[in-house]
């Protein structure tokens, strides 16, 4: 991943350009919260927006985009479809509610949320549908480990473009980016931050003053130079302003692999293989 400023990204395997660096709406009010929030961002800059139906946040999302004063045709907007609504024609209907509440027309990215079993390959058929017919720019998946990820390869016509998973110090999981990057598949990290519990180690003071950065900046930029999206949640400017100070300075090598060192398979949100939602 070539790292440049804000306004820099991905190409996927499609050729879609994804920005690496977007807002979570996750937990975010659907109200003025998120609605400022959104505008917020994309006057800063940001130019990626991730939500999800279970957010029940997707309205304010839609008026923030349309309260902005960006063009919808810049913004790379992604929505997830929840584990009930899982399934080939429940999923088609989840995608025209989502986009009814959003107010667009199409969406840059569609993600299964949860690789819900004996749903999620019907769920990727109609993820697949919408993308040959043009409703959706990139397709992909959230939660999927290697074994959901090679099952459902064996049966898919398209590969996913992301994989959007759970990524911080403390759960890097490198022989899934591996076979991501293998396989062309776009690493995204949700819950950066582990829900702020890696601000509470005392070794990101030490990385704080080498750098001159907080530990959210360090974090941040360590997701970049791992060629891992990442889309850290705020509803406060300072703080969304903050997260996209990360582009005038660069980790070193010794550093990187310090923060690898760190990972211990530990989760802040649940297991994909163990969810009961």
């Amino acid at each position: 991943m070539k790292i440049t400023d804000i306004s820099g990204g991905v190409e996927l395997r499609n050729g879609v350009f994804m920005p690496y660096l977007g807002l979570g709406t996750y937990q975010a009010d659907n109200d003025q919260e998120v609605i400022d929030s959104v505008k917020d961002a994309l006057d800063l800059g940001y130019r990626h927006i991730d939500t999800a139906s279970v957010y029940k946040n997707e309205e304010g999302v839609g008026r923030g985009i349309k309260e902005s004063s960006v063009a919808r045709e810049d913004i790379f907007l992604v929505t997830k479809v929840w584990n009930s609504e899982q399934g080939y024609n429940t999923t088609l209907q989840s995608f025209e509610d989502s986009i009814n509440r959003l107010q667009v027309d199409y969406l840059d990215l569609f993600l299964v949320h949860w690789p819900v079993q004996g749903k999620y390959k019907d769920t990727w058929r109609a993820l697949e549908y919408l993308y040959e017919t043009k409703k959706v720019r990139a397709i992909g998946v959230s939660n999927f480990l290697r074994h959901h990820l090679d099952d459902l390869l064996t049966d898919c016509n398209i590969v996913p473009m992301v994989n959007q998973m759970e990524f911080h110090p403390y759960l890097v999981q490198q022989e899934l980016l591996d076979f991501c990057a293998e396989n062309t598949i776009q690493y995204e990290a949700w819950s950066p931050f582990m829900q702020g519990k890696l601000f509470q180690l005392d070794f990101y003071k030490e990385l704080s003053d080498k750098y001159n950065k907080s530990a959210a900046q360090i974090i941040l930029r360590w997701n970049l130079q791992k060629g891992v999206v990442t889309i850290p949640k705020s509803v406060h400017k300072k703080r969304i302003a903050s997260n996209a100070d990360i582009f005038d300075f660069e980790l070193s090598n010794e550093d990187m692999a310090f923060l690898d060192s760190l990972d211990r398979d530990e989760r802040s949100g649940p297991h994909p293989d163990h969810f009961d939602f």
